[in-house]
């Protein structure tokens, strides 16, 4: 995975990184992101963000937060909002928590404070009998999904904070989804709903699946 060092001359456009150059990247990026420093991937990530964000529920260290983290980026999320503990296992993330912007809420109180000061709506994902079928539904363009941590799902207080509920319609043994498989399928579900409406221009070089 990456690139070696640049080859010829080299580019004079400010968002290059001149040890990238020098050097090779060998980082888990598309490649029209190669040799750009972080703080200039940042800057454009930002500046083409859908305008839906990603919160999940950290009272137990939730193993799962890495991986929405990632998977958040993927789709271009606003941002990541972790509720609850501010320590979160980061592996699973692949340093993407770099890329994208990631807010600390004590609790949910403060997430509905911040949500409603920007105009946002906060949907729950939680397989509970209240919840309306996922795949029915269209969800808000301007929207924060809130995901619960694995095994307790959303607590008493994220459901009753959330101005709607969904839940993913299963049809085999098991109770509920992976959290962080759940969040995938939400995201994704946000993007057939909306990515015609946001002008979104897709990445190249960007392969579907990698470990």
């Amino acid at each position: 995975m990456g690139v070696g060092p640049w080859a010829g001359p080299l580019p004079d456009d400010p968002r290059y990184d001149p040890a990238l150059l020098a050097d090779g990247d060998r980082r888990n990026v598309v490649d029209e992101y190669r040799y750009w420093s972080l703080e200039a991937i940042r800057a454009d990530l930002a500046a083409r963000a859908r305008p839906f964000h990603v919160a999940v529920e950290n009272w137990e260290h939730d193993f799962n937060i890495g991986a929405i983290v990632r998977t958040a980026n993927a789709f271009g999320a606003g941002g990541v909002h972790i509720v609850g503990k501010r320590r979160w296992n980061r592996r699973g993330a692949m340093v993407t928590d770099r890329y994208l912007n990631v807010v600390h809420h004590a609790d949910v109180d403060g997430l509905r404070s911040w949500v409603d000061g920007h105009g946002l709506a906060l949907i729950g994902i939680e397989n509970v009998p209240q919840a309306l079928p996922l795949e029915q539904a269209v969800l808000p363009e301007r929207c924060v999904l809130l995901f619960g941590q694995e095994g307790p799902g959303l607590t008493p207080a994220a459901l009753a904070g959330s101005s709607a509920l969904y839940r993913i319609s299963q049809c085999g043994s098991t109770r509920s989804l992976n959290a962080a498989a759940a969040a995938a399928i939400a995201m994704y579900h946000w993007s057939l709903n909306h990515s015609h409406q946001n002008g979104d221009r897709p990445l190249s070089g960007n392969s579907q699946v990698r470990a």
